[in-house]
């Protein structure tokens, strides 16, 4: 159980940078796959950004007016266009080379030829992998209903009537049909996954991490920590249970589904609740091996090295015998696809499941992850929105204990007499072989573990 520089562990799945390149006509969702792609893989641990190219042209044109922008005779603004798209590769190439990212996604349509080999230039003088992801869609009922749900609310249209932003966002994408040259992977272009909206994404198949059909999702968790008084835990899970029936009958949720792990309190939960419920194995507690049922006052007693090592990388720590993080991340991914096919879902389960789950629908990363506040006794409810999820809380005044431990100071250091180390000075030759006791200090700007 070794640390790893920040994100090293990743280049096992992704050995060297790649940049996935986005492209179609504009309201064909490629906003919505970039982002949950990136979601996702943040999500199971590999540093993943978005580059989106209409964010860098509202900075460098910072007053929108009209379609007329777009007109591809607009010599002008298509200096201005070209320039974003450099600029943007650019901190593509920044993020790839010196911020330890591994993937970037870059966000525009991509239309021509003339741009997509622009970017194969840079990919080929910088040694990165590439591929393309077109994605299409030709149904006007889905496109009016991107252009209404999305773009109306986008700071190109600050104040403007719906009507006038449908005019105006339709003669934009004519604007790009006139030079919009699809993919020829036999010709012109590399590595290619087509993407159809209605198909792939609407009905499920194939690229199911897309979807997001979902309509509300509800966690909650019920712990006990060393139950040693059977009627204790009894009575918390009565009142507890109770609480939440009262909460599900007042909201009326229709179609709701139950969904708890294989442990008995989350069981005896639902089953207070009156409804029928499914068991899932996956959504078992983290397994914290030699430290089961100890409170972290007693892993600190019995283990203090355990104790410190977890503080200094708890998303890959992994306890002896038992899981990591990182470990119930990848437990968990199949109950995230399966949410994502659902409609309204309630689950039960507990602190370290929660947080995987929270930080997958709202986009947290890997070192924020352990740290998110799942408070005892609450519901949480996440109700997609146009690129991620809004969360509600629900306080079910059932009295609880705080299992919430904050993030630990920027160095901590432990005393270790298990290592023996071999330092080598290259310019002296000189050697030093140890077994004392030495210092390891975390260095979270370094992403290692330095030992002194």
């Amino acid at each position: 159980r070794h640390f790893l520089k920040h994100g090293a562990w990743a280049s096992y799945m992704t050995n060297s940078p790649t940049v996935i390149v986005l492209i179609g006509l504009p309201a064909r969702g490629k906003t919505y796959i970039s982002k949950k792609l990136t979601r996702y893989l943040n999500w199971i641990g590999v540093p993943t950004k978005v580059f989106n190219l209409g964010v860098y042209r509202r900075e460098a044109v910072q007053s929108y007016k009209s379609y007329d922008f777009f007109r591809h005779d607009n010599k002008e603004a298509m200096k201005i266009r070209k320039q974003c798209a450099i600029v943007a590769l650019e901190d593509v190439k920044s993020y790839l080379n010196e911020e330890g990212g591994q993937i970037a996604v870059f966000d525009a349509t991509n239309t021509t030829r003339e741009r997509r080999s622009l970017i194969l230039s840079f990919v080929k003088e910088s040694a990165y992998k590439v591929f393309f992801v077109e994605s299409l869609c030709d149904d006007p009922e889905v496109i009016a209903a991107s252009i209404l749900d999305v773009k109306v609310s986008s700071p190109d249209y600050p104040e403007r009537d719906r009507e006038s932003v449908m005019e105006d966002f339709l003669k934009r994408i004519e604007c790009y049909k006139v030079t919009y040259q699809p993919l020829d992977p036999d010709d012109h272009d590399n590595i290619v996954v087509h993407v159809n909206v209605l198909t792939d994404i609407l009905e499920h198949c194939p690229a199911s991490y897309l979807m997001n059909e979902i309509q509300c999702m509800f966690l909650t968790h019920f712990e006990v920590l060393i139950p040693k008084i059977m009627a204790v835990l009894l009575k918390h899970i009565t009142l507890f249970s109770k609480a939440l029936r009262g909460f599900l009958e007042n909201q009326k949720i229709p179609d709701l589904k139950v969904w708890t792990s294989q442990l008995r309190r989350t069981i005896q939960t639902a089953e207070e609740l009156g409804v029928p419920y499914e068991q899932w194995k996956i959504l078992n507690e983290i397994d914290a091996g030699i430290c089961e049922e100890m409170t972290y006052e007693k892993i600190k007693e019995t283990y203090p090295d355990e104790y410190s090592l977890r503080d200094q990388d708890k998303y890959h720590y992994r306890y002896p015998g038992g899981e990591s993080y990182q470990d119930l991340v990848q437990r968990l991914e199949p109950v995230i696809m399966e949410l994502e096919r659902q409609g309204n879902v309630l689950v039960i389960c507990h602190q370290a499941v929660m947080r995987c789950l929270l930080a997958y629908f709202l986009d947290k990363s890997a070192d924020d992850l352990p740290y998110l506040k799942c408070p005892l006794h609450v519901v949480l409810k996440l109700t997609p929105v146009a690129y991620g999820c809004k969360v509600d809380i629900f306080d079910l005044k059932v009295e609880a204990v705080n299992t919430h431990r904050d993030r630990p100071l920027v160095r901590r250091s432990i005393t270790s007499t298990r290592l023996t180390v071999c330092v080598v000075f290259a310019k002296t030759g000189f050697t030093v072989i140890t077994s004392k006791p030495l210092v390891a200090c975390y260095f979270p700007s370094l992403g290692k573990c330095v030992f002194v």
